[in-house]
């Protein structure tokens, strides 16, 4: 692949523009996943001092062989004392000023940051950004990335379809999660993007109730929330089964999440708003008197991390471009009786929202 159509080539070029636009001299990016996203760098220790022209990473002895082997588009120096340090050190005799992601830079860092710089330069030579660079870059996805989210994805629909011949009364949640993440791993996974919720029964009320020793109950619902990583990226998909007998309330409860999110899946289209989508769930439930049961967001960008911009929240103004890649699930919790959660990732385009997630999220009954 020639560097002109390589889509790090191209992100470079995108960073490029937000720092000359915002009349940046240098950025300094520390984040794990906005190092690997503009430079192919895996490792976890590394900083990253970009400048209109040029970018240098720094890294530890650890990483030597691998920096250079993974890096594009940056030059890689093993650092002396810290590649903190000297990235500032760097930086310090490179220009005037450096700005940072206040999001991902805590106050002991910055701190760090300022004593690697010289005396007469520390007082005014880091900045916080306003707004996010990187990370808003990355909300939306180019094609080679879409292309990996959708295997991550289907990667972890073949596990619920695992995983359902296994369930029944009497094993504990642990169990159940266990069983899947083991399955996860034999299908290549490099592990899970979260701790694996497996709520039942009266637990299944518990919007982020992780496995516990807990069995699934003879009759009741089962939420599995889980995701996978796989080269890099993150997936995320929720689905709730029942077991045994299911009485009016359960299906009419269900039927009516599904319907929301359903709802919220054709609300996805460019140019509408995270708060629009989110709406287009709530007022389901709304109508189905369940809409106070809905205690948290309709969903969250998802990547190289399982929580990104945007979020799908109500008031949310952002709009959704083609290349973001989002999760809905909406969710009600009936304290001491059961929940249920229905969620998929969609891959917005330019004709509507795709979803990844594509295993059945009608009733099932084991």
């Amino acid at each position: 692949m020639s560097e002109a159509k390589s889509p790090r080539s191209a992100r470079w070029q995108l960073l490029r523009a937000e720092i000359e636009a915002r009349e940046i001299e240098f950025l300094l990016v520390t984040h794990p996943p906005d190092v690997r996203w503009l430079c192919g760098f895996t490792g976890s220790n590394a900083a990253l001092a970009v400048g209109a022209r040029t970018a240098v990473l720094f890294t530890d002895g650890r990483y030597a062989t691998q920096a250079r082997e993974e890096t594009e588009g940056a030059r890689v120096v093993i650092a002396k004392k810290s590649a903190l340090h000297d990235a500032c050190r760097h930086l310090d005799m490179s220009g005037n000023q450096a700005s940072f992601d206040p999001q991902h830079t805590s106050v002991a860092d910055l701190a760090f940051m300022r004593s690697a710089i010289s005396a007469k330069k520390r007082r005014g030579f880091f900045s916080s950004l306003k707004e996010p660079i990187v990370s808003a870059l990355r909300m939306v996805k180019d094609s080679s990335e879409t292309t990996l989210m959708e295997e991550t994805a289907h990667l972890g629909c073949s596990l619920f379809e695992a995983i359902l011949p296994r369930m029944e009364s009497g094993i504990t949640e642990m169990g159940v999660a266990a069983e899947l993440e083991f399955f996860a791993r034999g299908l290549g996974a490099e592990g899970m993007s979260f701790e694996t919720i497996v709520a039942s029964g009266r637990r299944s009320a518990l919007p982020h109730g992780r496995a516990t020793e807990a069995k699934l109950p003879r009759k009741g619902f089962v939420t599995l929330d889980f995701g996978v990583i796989l080269n890099g990226y993150c997936s995320d998909m929720t689905r709730t089964v029942h077991l045994g007998g299911v009485t009016q309330e359960e299906r009419s409860v269900y039927d009516a999440v599904l319907a929301a999110q359903e709802a919220a899946v054709e609300a996805v289209k460019p140019g509408a708003t995270c708060g629009a989508v989110d709406e287009a769930a709530r007022n389901v439930l709304r109508r189905a008197g369940l809409s106070k049961y809905f205690t948290h967001s309709t969903g969250h960008g998802v990547g190289l991390e399982i929580h990104e911009q945007p979020r799908i929240a109500a008031g949310q103004k952002t709009r959704l471009e083609p290349g973001m890649v989002i999760t809905i699930e909406p969710g009600v919790y009936l304290p001491g009786k059961f929940g249920i959660r229905i969620e998929d990732m969609v891959a917005v385009t330019r004709t509507g929202g795709r979803v990844l997630t594509p295993v059945t999220k009608g009733w099932i009954e084991l």
